[in-house]
């Protein structure tokens, strides 16, 4: 199962990072790719992907795990939708902690790949690493880098 994982230290504290990156509507700010963010409940959340050509597409979400203002996590649904061919599942965990006042941000994104797909994990993997770099870039450019 291709897992990727990345961290920084951001200069904003704890609570405001958290301010961010605990509300899905704050997704489009600094998630790659993220056009807008609909129907949001308690425990889930819809995303609206905007591809290189142009055109959107819906991707579902469910909440797993929620400790403000430290972690949150959720998976991507995919039963049922165009991702379905390719994933089982897709679960990405965010944790914060206090450092130097300022706040480390550890991303993982964890994907379960489905029939041949399932040959392509090293792929899976940098792009994964790929899209946590820029996700961390865009945070950066909402509350700076520590150091």
């Amino acid at each position: 199962m291709p897992a990727s994982k990345r961290h920084r230290v951001l200069a904003a504290p704890v609570e405001e990072v958290w301010a961010t990156v605990g509300d899905p509507y704050h997704l489009p700010r600094w998630w790659p790719k993220v056009a807008r963010v609909e129907q949001v409940s308690e425990g889930a959340f819809t995303e609206v992907l905007r591809t290189a050509k142009g055109s959107t597409v819906r991707a579902d979400f469910k909440l797993l795990e929620l400790r403000e203002p430290e972690r949150i996590a959720w998976r991507q649904v995919t039963e049922g939708t165009p991702f379905e061919r390719l994933l089982r599942h897709a679960d990405t965990t965010i944790a914060l902690r206090p450092v130097d006042g300022g706040t480390r941000v550890d991303l993982r994104l964890e994907q379960k790949l489905r029939g041949l797909s399932r040959f392509g994990g090293f792929m899976v993997s940098g792009a994964g690493r790929r899209v946590l770099d820029e996700a961390l870039d865009g945070l950066e450019a909402l509350h700076g880098r520590r150091g």
